[in-house]
């Protein structure tokens, strides 16, 4: 059966950060993700896990400039030295979390750089990534994002993330399959995901159009639940989207599986 932990970058936005962790403990959550821990101390970060008994399940590792609209630095070339650089400081946090998983955005590759020199970077800079998560313990996730919302973003589709798994060919590679994403740039989501279930390290979800909880737009995620589950699917489901209104309020989806 699949487990749901909630994206506190996404998720309680109207506390301060250190305090959506016991927000997602109470509304019913085991385990959280966010996007970037690196504004906070390892320490504060481990005491609010301990302290209300939540399972670290996912972050991102350093995307560059976000604030000037970088997504990750993996495809640039000549930016390598800050990439392996990024990598050491994830992996610092990571095995100090005792996270199990960490995911490497790929990066927007710009419009006057050939596809095959980004792709070229992207595989050898994961390729280092992939190599030095598994002297840590850590499985390296690949994610294709739809290119509505980040524009020129590298990798698209499962089928990109997957051409990018086998040309790393690293065994500790993953591919983390966003049900949103997927949804907007191939959709056929059931046959997809069980199609690529030997090959998916984690999952998120978020319905679309709006980016909200399930059940506030297209995707029919009862049925698709339950196909995770029939499917074999064990593993966590971060729950990435923007609440429509408080958080709470809105998580009737998930009264059949949290404390399930």
């Amino acid at each position: 059966m699949p487990k749901f932990d909630a994206n506190l970058s996404m998720m309680f936005n109207e506390v301060p950060f250190l305090e959506r962790f016991e927000r997602a403990a109470r509304a019913g959550f085991r385990g959280v993700e966010f996007l970037f821990p690196y504004d906070h101390a390892k320490a504060e970060i481990r005491a609010a896990l301990a302290a209300n008994g939540l399972e670290l399940v996912l972050h991102n590792m350093p995307p560059g400039n976000w604030a000037g609209g970088e997504r990750g630095l993996g495809c640039l070339p000549g930016r390598e030295a800050e990439f392996r650089a990024g990598v050491a400081t994830a992996l610092d946090y990571a095995t100090f979390l005792g996270l199990p998983r960490i995911h490497c955005m790929a990066g927007i590759c710009p419009a006057d750089l050939p596809r095959d020199v980004a792709l070229r970077t992207l595989v050898d800079n994961f390729r280092y990534a992939a190599r030095e998560c598994r002297a840590a313990g850590l499985t390296l996730l690949v994610e294709p994002i739809n290119d509505r919302d980040i524009p020129g973003y590298c990798l698209n589709t499962s089928a990109d993330g997957i051409a990018v798994l086998d040309a790393v060919g690293e065994d500790n590679v993953r591919l983390q399959y966003d049900v949103y994403h997927m949804q907007i740039m191939e959709g056929d989501l059931a046959p997809t995901f069980e199609a690529l279930l030997p090959r998916i390290g984690h999952v998120q979800i978020a319905d679309t159009p709006g980016r909200h909880e399930p059940g506030t737009g297209e995707i029919h995620y009862p049925f698709l639940f339950t196909h995770f589950d029939r499917s074999g699917y064990a593993g966590w489901v971060g729950c990435e989207y923007r609440p429509a209104a408080v958080t709470e309020d809105g998580l009737g989806w998930a009264t059949p599986w949290l404390r399930g």
